[in-house]
């Protein structure tokens, strides 16, 4: 594998955690595994990779554009890596409340439901 590959994939596992990643790669197939690479390289090794913000920032970022998108799946996986990417509930709170202005309402009120669920479930 390539430099960015590992780098990509030390990124994914300080972000989504080990077990996370273990799981994924477990369920890899030869008709996924060029797409594992891909995004291993391009989105974690290159653009999570990046030092140009912050880990708390991009999954700032991250969770905004998947909550506009109405990727939940990956939004909540996202939730989740906020207890390693130093995000916190306010931030989470605040990046939906731009969801709600720039990308519609009901998109940021269901996602307020998944975050709001997640971390009270994270404080007991």
């Amino acid at each position: 594998m390539s430099a960015r590959h590992d780098a990509g994939m030390k990124v994914r596992r300080a972000t989504l955690g080990d077990a996370h990643v273990d799981r994924a790669q477990a369920n890899v197939t030869p008709f996924d595994a060029p797409f594992q690479t891909m995004i291993t390289e391009a989105a974690w090794g290159s653009v999570w990779a990046s030092d140009g913000i912050s880990p708390r920032e991009r999954s700032m970022l991250t969770l905004a554009l998947l909550a506009g998108l109405g990727n939940w799946e990956e939004f909540e996986m996202h939730l989740r890596a906020t207890k390693n990417t130093g995000a916190s509930a306010s931030d989470v709170r605040e990046a939906l409340m731009h969801v709600a202005i720039y990308a519609g309402v009901p998109r940021a009120n269901h996602a307020i439901k998944l975050a709001k669920a997640y971390f009270s479930e994270e404080d007991e």
